[in-house]
């Protein structure tokens, strides 16, 4: 080949591949999907702090089950490394706890229905992150899930529609008013940029979450065996309901522990293609709704579920009012 043509070719290659990287982050999109993404996790949200609040004080109070010296040498507080999990938890009195959590809850349902998102969202996010430094030790998945979908979800207009904020841009409208800051407080819901790279960073952090999920299975005996999937059904602190009648179907319980760890690993490359993207949610679905049913982790399981859902398309022009 003459090094003009490879030239040609090299450049052509480039100048498409940079062209679908634009597509791909800056193609204005609907904030359909994300406002619906937005109450789902607010509920999940509103429910957490509302489990803290049915016994703050052994959660974060000063007679905690984590006292706060155990709290601090989880974190290594005192040591640079540790700086990022700071909060003014540890050092609030039991009084200004409680004024605390009920500002936090009442922030957190505004965020749910879409009341002022460009002020609650970000909040909701920060007093979240406040509580998972406090609650180090006491977190799992569905904690982390939760709080990540926020943070993406804060960085678009999810409250522009589906919301008590597109309610009130529609009163505003109706009164004849009109203004920038009205505009950036209450957003229309029309495709923008934002909420094409919060969905975008919602599914790459979902991509990233399964790969090293699935990498960390690999590494355990029990996943190339075939017996893992046993060894959750059969554990009985985690057993909704008994499961342990599927001893008596070794092929099975091996087939579900293959077919999970397939599919996790397998997860990142596959959702993305839309041949395969429908067989992927629906597995997303069936493993999720598993855990959720059968392994006592029902707030876990369907935030997950939530959390897949970022990559449906939204319907046409569904941003209309």
């Amino acid at each position: 080949m003459e090094a003009g043509s490879l030239f040609k070719s090299m450049k052509s290659w480039f100048l498409t591949s940079v062209h679908r990287w634009d597509k791909f982050w800056f193609t204005p999109e609907s904030p359909w999907l994300l406002a619906r993404l937005r109450f789902v996790f607010g509920l999940f949200l509103l429910y957490s702090h509302l489990v803290l609040a049915s016994d703050l004080d052994a959660f974060i109070g000063e007679n905690a089950w984590i006292s706060q010296d155990v709290g601090r040498s989880l974190l290594n507080r005192d040591a640079t490394s540790g700086f990022y999990a700071a909060t003014y938890l540890w050092d609030l009195p039991t009084w200004a706890i409680w004024a605390h959590h009920s500002f936090t809850i009442a922030i957190t349902a505004s965020w749910c229905v879409g009341l002022l998102t460009r002020f609650t969202g970000p909040l909701t996010w920060f007093l979240q992150l406040m509580y998972l430094h406090r609650l180090t030790g006491a977190l799992f998945g569905f904690d982390q899930i939760i709080t990540y979908a926020v943070m993406y979800l804060m960085l678009a207009p999810a409250g522009s529609c589906f919301s008590v904020d597109q309610w009130l841009r529609s009163k505003w409208l109706q009164l004849g008013g009109r203004s920038r800051l009205i505009d950036w407080l209450l957003p229309d819901a029309k495709p923008c940029i934002s909420a094409n790279i919060a969905t975008r960073m919602l599914q790459i952090h979902l991509c990233v979450i399964y790969l090293f999920g699935g990498l960390s299975k690999a590494r355990g005996v029990t996943w190339w065996d075939g017996t893992a999937m046993w060894y959750s059904i059969s554990n009985l602190e985690y057993q909704s309901f008994d499961m342990t009648w599927l001893a008596s179907y070794p092929e099975v319980i091996s087939a579900l522990t293959m077919l999970t760890l397939l599919w996790e690993l397998s997860y990142v490359a596959l959702i993305w293609p839309r041949i395969t993207r429908p067989v992927v949610l629906l597995m997303a679905v069936f493993v999720h709704s598993g855990i959720a049913l059968s392994l006592g982790m029902a707030t876990f399981g369907f935030a997950m579920i939530a959390a897949n859902a970022c990559f449906l398309r939204p319907p046409q022009k569904s941003y209309l009012p």
